[in-house]
């Protein structure tokens, strides 16, 4: 999980692999990402991301169980992004479990941040 807020890190910056679903784009720490895959039909689709256009990607990484793989559109890179960038969502916002945080992009839109492993025990496939 993206390592923000927490004062004994030693780290000034973390990567972010941001990715596409539909037209929005999302950002999740590049460590847990174990590889990009072409995707399966039996890959998690999460709707709460929205729709996908294509879903012929799949973001693979561990968890407890095994690998799991997201459906994603589009994966746009990975880089380096300042801690201090990044905020957690307050707790009045209603998000989904695997909502970690927000970035604001070079043009100051926001890209939700999501924990990948998160991903699959909301849809309870853990």
């Amino acid at each position: 999980m993206i390592g923000y807020d927490d004062p004994s890190a030693e780290l000034n910056e973390v990567d972010v692999l941001f990715f596409e679903v539909g037209d929005i784009v999302y950002g999740t720490d590049a460590s847990q990402v174990l590889r990009i895959d072409r995707s399966h039909p039996d890959d998690l689709e999460l709707e709460g991301l929205g729709p996908l256009k294509r879903g012929n990607r799949a973001l693979v990484f561990d968890t407890p169980e095994g690998e799991g793989h997201l459906k994603v559109d589009t994966i746009r890179g990975v880089r380096p992004v300042p801690i201090v960038a990044l905020r957690r969502l307050p707790s009045v916002v209603f998000a989904a479990p695997y909502t970690v945080g927000v970035f604001l992009d070079e043009k100051d839109r926001p890209v939700m941040l999501i924990d990948l492993v998160e991903t699959l025990n909301d849809q309870g496939r853990h």
